[in-house]
């Protein structure tokens, strides 16, 4: 199996997606790890710790518990429509950065150090297909992801000679509840289950894409 022998740890495990993750991972016979700020589901796949990611302390406190680790999968984030560019406020604007983007910051900040330490291992992290362009009422969390996509390539950029593999996902809309109460006259057929887009991720996890090195990989489903 894939992830025999790796530990992976999630951010947003509690999620929909972050559940799809870790139930492929498992699958694939990783130990499983999640961080988030609200409890998992009963039932859910993985060992759960609360952290709150914007906490830098807490995280670093956090991850001096998980000891070693071999897989980072940045899932925590979050999406919302807005107003125009032209009407957008600043707490609007800041939500959208923090979620997304300093939630990302402070886990690379403390986990990267501690995985170059070891050796190396892989990051991946979860941009947006639809950032690679600009579109109506999502300009604020379109810059988010995709300061999410530039961060992934200039870090593995940064640590590619040290062994290791930064990559990101770029996901259309993936099939959640949340997404089929929202846009409840579209075929969620056509969007990303969850883990499929687990099954990228983990390979990218994997030793088989250890020469992927910066990849946005575009996760589209049929949308």
């Amino acid at each position: 199996m894939a992830l025999t022998g790796k530990r992976i740890v999630i951010t947003g495990g509690a999620g929909v997606l972050g559940q799809g993750v870790a139930r492929v991972a498992k699958q694939q016979g990783a130990e499983v790890t999640l961080l988030d700020v609200i409890a998992p589901p009963a039932g859910a796949i993985g060992e759960f710790v609360s952290v709150d990611l914007t906490d830098q302390t807490g995280l670093a406190a956090c991850f001096d518990q998980l000891g070693e680790f071999d897989v980072l999968a940045n899932i925590a984030g979050g999406f919302a429509m807005g107003p125009s560019v032209y009407e957008t406020e600043d707490e609007f604007w800041d939500a959208m950065f923090t979620i997304n983007v300093t939630t990302l910051r402070r886990v690379l900040q403390v986990a990267v150090p501690r995985m170059l330490a070891r050796g190396g291992g892989s990051v991946i992290n979860v941009g947006a297909l639809g950032a690679l362009k600009g579109a109506p009422n999502m300009g604020a969390y379109l810059a988010s992801k995709s300061v999410v996509m530039r961060l992934t390539e200039s870090l593995s950029e940064e640590v590619k000679n040290s062994g290791l593999n930064v990559n990101a996902v770029l996901p259309t809309v993936i099939d959640t509840p949340r997404n089929r109460a929202d846009m409840p006259t579209t075929d969620p057929s056509n969007w990303v289950d969850p883990e499929d887009l687990g099954n990228v991720i983990c390979f990218l996890g994997s030793d088989a894409a250890k020469a992927v090195h910066g990849a946005l990989v575009p996760v589209s489903g049929l949308s």
